[in-house]
């Protein structure tokens, strides 16, 4: 990720997902978007001690911090924080966001992060509700 702005799913040519996964990911990503009104993001990589700060601060930089979702996996740390916005957050709850991140979790353990990543995104995207 670049320090500036959180923006789906920046990610090195080297990175865990093949050019179908990534496409299915920002197709996910858009198709959340769209359907709620809300802004998903994804940060994939470590995360600065303690994780839950380095998400939040991570959260900060998106767009419209108000209304955004942020889903940061550090697979090295086995860590996975979900952040939402004020908005958001009245839309997602905290049990909706747990749920999702077990689903998440399992299918990380599983060695399926691209998999688990589109999951996640469905959960809360089909929590959140339209917009």
């Amino acid at each position: 990720m670049t320090v500036g702005e959180v923006t789906p799913l920046e990610q090195p040519a080297d990175g865990p997902f093949t050019t179908r996964q990534l496409l299915r990911l920002d197709e996910a990503l858009r198709i959340a978007d769209q359907a709620t009104g809300l802004s998903f993001s994804v940060y994939l990589g470590d995360l600065d001690e303690p994780v839950r700060a380095a998400a939040e601060e991570l959260h900060r930089r998106t767009r419209d911090q108000q209304r955004s979702v942020l889903i940061a996996v550090s697979p090295n740390q086995r860590k996975l924080e979900i952040v939402t916005g004020a908005e958001a957050r009245k839309r997602i709850s905290d049990r909706d966001a747990k749920l999702a991140g077990l689903s998440m979790a399992a299918s990380f353990s599983g060695g399926d992060l691209a998999g688990g990543l589109l999951i996640g995104i469905d959960q809360l995207a089909t929590h959140a509700g339209r917009s």
